[in-house]
Formats: structure tokens, C-alpha cells, sequence
């Protein structure tokens, strides 16, 4: 080959290949691959076990996808921020999205725009540890790591109460009366003499329809030796579940409370077969004559919330008590205008509830009617 025809050929070549180039742009700088801290960090502290939720992270802080999660570092500390993670108490695997996704809408049965991924750890206190700052306060944080174990910082802090707390007492045991709802239980054996620091029964009531928990009662332990509440907030004909636990008061620190664990439940049926008291003071006394013959009856009233009425039962010498009214009597006073001249009455009154159940008879009175 000639060298023009070289030079020819180089020069076309040349020309195709700046042809085929672009105009280079300004590189993009590479991904940190930091994840976004978490910002919305949860505690709860029940007995002896702090359960810390967090959201898991999806973006990085260049905002990307976290596509390279490491592991996520608990960090915890008493009585002060934590300037730094430190020794980490544990360290756990960070789910990805992806996969917290799956689970929860397998479990919720909901579409992925709706679910939140969540990551969850459970901290389970000493008794040591809860001993070693009574009255201060555990401060935790999380820091989730990329695959390199490098982080953009710790998330948001979130406290709980140090304090120890008492096992839930022996023997919780729940009986029914015309009262209320007796709950009993066997007294904590010692209480702990911290200063700050006070111990309180708590009673829930738990109503079985709604599934809504309610406070029975509260009762200061150590000074009862057969400690006892008696419930009288409940419906009757309801179903209840009752439970108890060991309230820690921490009167420094704007009066934080922390709970022990709770017994075991006792379910009651409020089923109301206690009738009203038996009605007392019945007094029969004969209108007097010039009037039409009958006999007026009074007695004292009853006081029960759930009182519906009184039935009046009358007999004569030779015949047993038979009841008089067709309807219930609403107020402590009746006059039997169906008595005949000559003759001796004896009388009785009970009590009736809005659910039907009837009292004992009362006492007799009698009264006898003039001849004409």
C-alpha cells in the first residue's frame, strides 16, 4: 500500500472514531453507602425486658438505595446521653427492606406502599444492673452499620427507667359478690428501701368485648398484709379478665413509673344472681272507719343501684302467702283495698333487681279488719 493511501485510510478511521464520542459531562462522585441514622427509635420497658423498635433504613444519605447493609449496633448507657455508641451491649443483622417487606405483608395481607419496615430488639435487664443506678434513667440508641462497618451516626435517643421491679405476687384470685369484684392476693415478701424509690399494686381490668384494659385499683405495697381490692367498675352480665402487677414509682425525674410482670390472668363472668337486700320496717295498718275498708302498708327503702321494685304478699290464717300486685311496687308504701270486714291479714315484702332476682320476704305485719 501506497503511503497516501495509509494516511488515507488512518484519517477515516480517525474520523469514525471521533465521530462515535460524546461530549464528556462532569463524573458523578461515588456513593457513601452511609445509611440515613434512624430517627424514629422506640422503647418500652415491662418487668425485666426493654423491647426497642426502629424503622429499618431504605435510602442512604446521599439518597440512594441502602443496598449494602452491615450490622446494626444496640447502644446503651445510664444516666447520661450517649456521645458515642462505645462498646455496643449486642449487635444484630440488619433485615433488608425487601425482606421485612415480605414478612410483614404476609402477615398483614397489605400491598408494599403500606408497609413499614421495622426492625425490633429485646434488652434483658440484670438484676445488678437495675440496682446500679435505682433512680437514674437507661438512654438508648442504634447504629446501623453499611457492609464496610462504616455509619452516617447513632439514631435518636430514647430513655427508660433503671429501676427495679418486684415479681408479680402468689395467689392473684378474683370472687364475685353482690358488692363488686373481690381481688386478693398473697403480699410481696420485702419490699426494697430505696430512697426515690415506692412500690404499688396495680389491678387491670381487662373487658373481654372491646379488649380494652382498664385500672381496677391501686393499692401501696408493704403496709398490707392481706392486701385486697374491691372492684365495683365493671357491667354485670360481662366478661372480664383480671391481672396484676408491681408498679416502681420514681418520685425524682418528673415521677416516671415502670411496671413489673404481670401475673397470671383470672377471668370472671359477671353474671348477677345476688338478689337486693330483704326490705325491713314493714309496719300494716287499717284506714279507720268512715273509709272504704284497707289496709296501708309501709316499710324502709331500698338503696341498691340496680333496685327495680317490691312485690307485697299477703295471707290469711289458713292459707300461705300469695303475691298481690300486678306490677312492681316502685316506692316503700302499698294500700290493699281488697280486704273484707272480720278478717286478720298477715303480710310480707320483698325486693326485686332489674335482672329479675327476688329477695326473701320480709318479716310479717298484720292488721285485722273491724266487723261492720
Amino acid at each position: 500500500m501506497s503511503s497516501a493511501k495509509l494516511k488515507l485510510s488512518l484519517y477515516l478511521v480517525a474520523t469514525a472514531l471521533l465521530a462515535g464520542c460524546g461530549a464528556p459531562g462532569v463524573p458523578e462522585p461515588p456513593s457513601l453507602e452511609l445509611a440515613r441514622p434512624v430517627r424514629d427509635l422506640k422503647a418500652f420497658r415491662k418487668g425485666n425486658e426493654v423491647r426497642l423498635t426502629w424503622s429499618v433504613p431504605t435510602e442512604t444519605t446521599d439518597r440512594q438505595n441502602f443496598r449494602h447493609a452491615g450490622k446494626t449496633q444496640i447502644c446503651r448507657a445510664i444516666g447520661s446521653p450517649l456521645r458515642e455508641c462505645g462498646d455496643p451491649i449486642s449487635i444484630v443483622v440488619t433485615p433488608t427492606p425487601a425482606s421485612v417487606a415480605r414478612k410483614s405483608r404476609f402477615r398483614q395481607n397489605l400491598p408494599q406502599a403500606q408497609v413499614a419496615p421495622e426492625a425490633s430488639y429485646t434488652d434483658h435487664l440484670s438484676a445488678a444492673l437495675q440496682m446500679e443506678s435505682p433512680t437514674s434513667n437507661l438512654v438508648y440508641a442504634v447504629d446501623v452499620l453499611n457492609s464496610y462497618g462504616r455509619s452516617a451516626g447513632m439514631s435518636n435517643q430514647v430513655q427508660v427507667p433503671s429501676a427495679p421491679v418486684l415479681p408479680p405476687p402468689a395467689n392473684f384470685s378474683a370472687m364475685l359478690t353482690p358488692h363488686g369484684v373481690k381481688l386478693t392476693w398473697n403480699a410481696v415478701s420485702s419490699v426494697p428501701a430505696i430512697p426515690g424509690l415506692r412500690y404499688a399494686y396495680r389491678v387491670y381490668r381487662r373487658d373481654i368485648d372491646t379488649n380494652q384494659d382498664a385500672i381496677a385499683g391501686e393499692l401501696q405495697a408493704g403496709r398490707e398484709p392481706g392486701p385486697m381490692v374491691l372492684d365495683t367498675g365493671f357491667q354485670w352480665e360481662k366478661t372480664y379478665d383480671y391481672r396484676l402487677t408491681v408498679v416502681t414509682f420514681v418520685d425524682q425525674g418528673g415521677g416516671q413509673q415502670v411496671e413489673g410482670n404481670d401475673s397470671p390472668v383470672t377471668r370472671v363472668v359477671a353474671h348477677d344472681v345476688f338478689p337486693p337486700a330483704t326490705p325491713t320496717g314493714l309496719q300494716a295498718v287499717f284506714s279507720g272507719p268512715g273509709q272504704r275498708p284497707s289496709i296501708d302498708l309501709i316499710w324502709a327503702a331500698n338503696s341498691e343501684s340496680d333496685f327495680a321494685g317490691y312485690n307485697i304478699y299477703r295471707r290469711e290464717q289458713t292459707t300461705e302467702p300469695a303475691k298481690i300486685n300486678a306490677e312492681l311496687i316502685k316506692t316503700p308504701a302499698f294500700r290493699d283495698s281488697d280486704v273484707l270486714a272480720g278478717h286478720a291479714y298477715f303480710y310480707s315484702v320483698s325486693a326485686v333487681d332489674e335482672r329479675g332476682n327476688e329477695s326473701t320476704r320480709s318479716e310479717e305485719a298484720s292488721e285485722v279488719t273491724p266487723d261492720q
